[in-house]
This record gives C-alpha cells, structure tokens and sequence, in this order.
C-alpha cells in the first residue's frame, strides 16, 4: 500500500503555534519535504523528529519530484511543509499534491496557521469575502493587469509582497485604485516585531517609503465595493405609449424616444407612428 502525503501547516513565526497534531505528524512521519531543508530541519529538532529531510521548491529538478513519490509509493508517509503557513498557498507544493492524487495515494491536510487569514483578521477590513492574488509579478502588462484586477476588485484582496518591494507596490496599488482606498500592511506575524499597521494606499506608500519594511508583508486592500448595477434602457414601445398619453406630439415623442432607448430616430418615427 502506498504511503500517506500529510499537508502540514507550519508556524509563521512563533513555533508554540505548532499544533500538537502537526508535531506528532512531523515526528512520525518517514520524510519531510520542505521549501527550505535549513530551516525546517530547526522544526524537526524542536520536535524531535528524525525524518529523512528532502528538498522541494519551485526550482526543484523533476528528480525530486519523483523521489518523493517513490517514498510514497514504497508505503512510506511523507510531511510537506513550507517555510512558514500552510504548504500550496502561494507555493510549489500544488504540484507534489497533484502527482500524489493522480497516482491514487491519499492525501491528508493538518491545518493550521496562514498569513492570509491571519493578516485579514487584524487588517479590520471585510473578510466575509475576499481575493487572493499571492506575489505579483514585478514589472510588465501581468503586474499591470493584476494592479487592475485589485482596482476593480469588489472585494478585499490579500497580497504578498516581499519587504524591499513593499513601499514600490503600494505606490503602484495607490496609483491603480486611488490614493484614498483603505488598505493594511501586517508584517512579521506571531513574531517578536509584529506590526500591523492600516491606513490610505498614500498614507501607507508614504510610511514605508520613510521605513522600509523588514521581514515578512502581506498586503490587504479594501474592496472598491459592489458595482452599480446598470438600469435596462426602457421598452421602447411602452416609453413611446406613456409619453402619447401625457399628450405630446409624436414627433416630440419619437425625438425623446431615441433619445432615452437609444433607438434610431428613422426607428423611432415608425415605432411612434404605428401606434
């Protein structure tokens, strides 16, 4: 029988968030597959696991993909873990949880911590419904796209951004959806300096750009709320029927008919005239 692919939710930072679950998980387990073999293996000794520690990251060549399968195939269970968060979410792991279902073996979530639903739970922004859109591309028509898509978004979206690059992002966000949108910075989540810090997209540009950020930034900017919703231009024959009864003229009817239906005005006189 094939083993068993556990998806292990990992610390952001504070590792008394592990789960007790997640531990035992990560102690019992054959392997560990992980974005950083560095610095989960402080992970694995915090908890005392001696699991065979094998790299996997968005750079990783096919053989490892296939080496962790192998393991798995070979009836032995394997832990993925990520850096900090849940493993997939703005993450190479989706490919590993793939080629494990494809090949029938069972795959187990051990959920836990995420910087996506902590930071929205302290942005004190709407969360009931919200975008995630990850990291976005740092330059070209894609990251120009995506600025659009946060613009027109109707609902909150959730970024990450990479410290250096944070001040340089809020700047584009405050030019894409206007410098007045709400939005917050949280940083260095369950950490030591945590900061969360709310604002206007120019309000927070300009605080960053005074203060570069330092370690770990999740992004999240308010919705540009529920779109308007477009009123149907009026029947044009049920119009032109009210407008007779209020006694106009059927020129002057068929003139405000094209003019409130947008039918032509040749269209008009005819509809008007038939009545």
């Amino acid at each position: 029988m094939a083993g068993t692919l556990y998806v292990v939710a990992t610390p952001l930072g504070n590792l008394a968030d592990l789960s007790p679950r997640a531990a035992a998980t990560l102690k019992q387990a054959a392997a560990v597959a992980a974005e950083d073999t560095r610095h989960t293996k402080v992970l694995l000794a915090h908890v005392g696991s001696g699991a065979e520690l094998v790299s996997f990251h968005a750079h990783s060549p096919d053989s490892a993909l296939r080496r962790i399968l192998h393991l798995l195939g070979t009836g032995k269970d394997v832990a993925l873990v990520t850096d900090a968060g849940t493993p997939t979410v703005s993450d190479p792991g989706a490919v590993l949880v793939a080629a494990a279902r494809q090949r029938d073996v069972p795959v187990v979530t051990i959920p836990g911590p995420t910087a996506v639903a902590a930071a929205l739970a302290v942005s004190g922004l709407p969360a009931d419904r919200y975008l995630f859109l990850g990291f976005l591309p740092r330059k070209g028509s894609e990251r120009r796209r995506l600025l659009e898509t946060v613009a027109k978004s109707e609902w909150t979206v959730v970024l990450f951004e990479a410290p250096q690059r944070t001040a340089e992002l809020l700047a584009d966000l405050a030019a894409a959806c206007g410098g007045e949108r709400r939005a917050a910075v949280a940083r260095e989540l369950t950490k030591v300096f945590e900061e969360t810090r709310a604002g206007t997209l120019t309000e927070l540009a300009g605080y960053y750009a005074q203060a570069p950020a330092r370690g770990e930034v999740t992004v999240v900017v308010a919705g540009a709320g529920k779109p308007a919703r477009e009123e149907r231009p009026p029947d044009p024959e049920a119009r032109a029927r009210v407008l007779l009864a209020q006694g106009m003229t059927r020129k002057d009817v068929a003139e405000r008919l094209a003019e409130e239906t947008g039918i032509a005005r040749n269209t008009a006189y005819r509809l008007v005239n038939e009545l």
